[in-house]
């Protein structure tokens, strides 16, 4: 686990990370001190990260080495689509049984590598380690390279137990194993200077399918999309490209900074969701690929296609515009889609009740600032009973999450819509913005939430569950002191049961500024270390307090 280690120190340091971009020089040096521990993989696994980056690459073979049940709850947890290959959906494991455990399993790995090579004849075979054979000691390193020398075919280890960490690292550990054992081990067949890469998209619902007709009629190449739809030979020789886009950094800046480095490919990070994000991202694509080379014509040419492309989707959107006039959302998601979707709810003419930053960076934070301002009711992390609180006392009248929290919404006879990577619908590009405002009106105009919040005839209006719920928030609303008690009890660090109200009492007394001085003094933080960014908002949002 040795080498592990040393991958995941190198991906904690990362230097695109704006939050290690603003640490002191002797900070730094410290690096990143997060523990290889269980209880740091809450919401997700760094197998389960691993998993739903690379799956999405269509032709490869994807064998998880451990007990069937990480197969099973990994297997098509995302919606991501095929224009080709169906190799993917395929679910290959080990199966490791109390024998393999006992007696190791790295036999049964190299047998189910060379069934799968014998039966299928994939261009890659990726093997993932998950938590029971990297406690035993298998080495999956090991068994790849002996297959691969036996076989002529690519067989690549990706080293992401889950024991390591949350799902977020499990992604860049993905990248790290692409880095190291996939990217630039081919050469395509021709270059030209309008190729490009997509990094960190992952074709859900095929919403990149929206985008790419746009490129396409620019004359802009796709060279590789790491991961959607994407094929092992294209990320293979995605090192020869001009350019490159970056969706999400928080899953995978490691590429796209390691690939600017390596091979001089210039990244910026984008949106394709909402009209606006959708035009700003066509734009700088097309100026990188001018600033490496491709004819300058190319810049008035995207112009054309976004006014062409712009007046379409305002004017299709136009009538929803009048019927959300007033109608507030509250946006539960996380990452690059926290501020991304505001901008194209906002387009739409709907207000923002309040967003969810648990998966964002210290930038997408930023940016949220800018479209909502500085008074922007920012979510980090919440109880499904603050949720239901929230979602009353801002009078929300339609709630877009993912599907762990659509019943919180639905018991609060809300509407509902899926947002995140479960949906089934597309919303990328100028035709997915105007389908995200089709769904949106369909689901918020729905006839049947007046029936969901009829009381049935044989209950009591005053003694439903709803009654009582709002009855205990409007006693809690009327006696500050309890209003306040329950703000001080809101939990931040779960590893170490350290309340709110304990960070605030700690920065009072001692005067503390940093995270350090809050973890030595309270011990937040010090766990899996999930929770240090609700640590630094607390600071942020209260600088007065170590003056006091």
């Amino acid at each position: 686990m040795s080498s592990l280690s040393a991958t995941i120190q190198d991906v904690f340091n990362e230097p695109a990370c704006a939050k290690n971009a603003t640490k002191s020089a002797a900070d730094r040096k410290k690096g990143c001190t997060k523990q290889l521990q269980p209880g740091g993989a809450a919401g997700g696994c760094a197998f389960d990260g691993a998993k739903i980056a690379l799956q999405p690459l269509t032709d490869v073979a994807h064998l998880v080495h451990g007990p069937i049940a990480c197969e099973g709850n990994s297997w098509d947890n995302r919606g991501a689509k095929s224009s080709g290959p169906t190799l993917w959906r395929t679910g290959f494991t080990t199966d490791m049984n109390e024998t393999d455990i006992v007696f190791g399993g790295e036999k049964r790995l190299y047998k189910a590598i060379r069934e799968i090579i014998e039966k299928y004849d994939p261009p890659a075979v990726f093997v993932y380690q998950t938590c029971i054979p990297a406690m035993t000691g298998d080495d999956i390193n090991a068994v790849c390279k002996a297959a691969r020398e036996k076989f002529g075919k690519p067989v690549i280890p990706i080293n992401s137990p889950g024991f390591v960490g949350p799902k977020n690292l499990g992604n860049k550990l993905a990248g790290e194993a692409l880095l190291e054992h996939v990217i630039g081990t081919e050469e395509p067949d021709e270059t030209t200077p309008y190729d490009i890469n997509i990094i960190g998209e992952y074709n859900l619902s095929g919403e990149l399918w929206q985008v790419k007709p746009l490129l396409d009629e620019l004359g802009i190449r796709i060279l590789s999309c790491i991961s959607g739809d994407g094929r092992y030979r294209e990320v293979a020789y995605s090192h020869r490209a001009r350019a490159a886009m970056m969706v999400c950094s928080k899953a995978m800046i490691n590429v796209a900074r390691k690939m600017e480095e390596r091979y001089g490919i210039p990244f910026f990070e984008g949106s394709f969701y909402g009209i606006g994000d959708t035009s700003d991202s066509l734009r700088q694509i097309a100026r990188l690929l001018v600033d490496r080379g491709a004819p300058a014509d190319l810049l008035d040419r995207t112009e054309a296609l976004i006014a062409r492309e712009e007046a379409r989707a305002w004017a299709a959107i136009a009538p929803f515009k009048p019927r959300f006039q007033g109608k507030k959302v509250l946006l539960i998601t996380g990452g690059v889609k926290s501020w991304s979707v505001v901008a194209a709810l906002q387009e739409a003419g709907l207000e923002l009740a309040g967003t969810s930053v648990k998966k964002s960076t210290k930038e997408d934070k930023e940016r949220i600032k800018e479209l909502l301002g500085q008074d922007a009711h920012m979510i980090e992390d919440m109880t499904p009973r603050e949720m239901y609180r929230l979602l009353k006392d801002a009078k929300a009248d339609i709630m877009l999450s993912g599907g762990r929290s659509q019943f919180v919404a639905l018991k609060a006879a809300m509407p509902w819509l899926d947002i995140n990577q479960e949906r089934h619908h597309a919303y990328m590009g100028y035709v997915g913005m105007v389908k995200l405002v089709e769904e949106i009106a369909r689901t918020l105009f729905n006839p049947v939430w007046a029936q969901v919040r009829r009381p049935a005839p044989w209950d009591d209006p005053a003694d439903t569950w709803q009654a009582r719920a709002d009855a205990a928030l409007a006693a809690e609303a009327a006696d500050p002191g309890k209003a306040e008690q329950a703000r001080r009890a809101a939990g931040v660090c779960a590893c170490k049961g350290v309340d709110l109200g304990t960070i605030e009492d700690a920065v009072r007394a001692h005067g503390l500024s940093s995270l350090d001085e809050v973890r030595r003094h309270t011990t937040a933080a010090t766990g899996c270390g999930a929770c240090a960014s609700r640590v630094e908002d607390v600071l942020a949002a209260l600088p007065a307090l170590a003056a006091e």
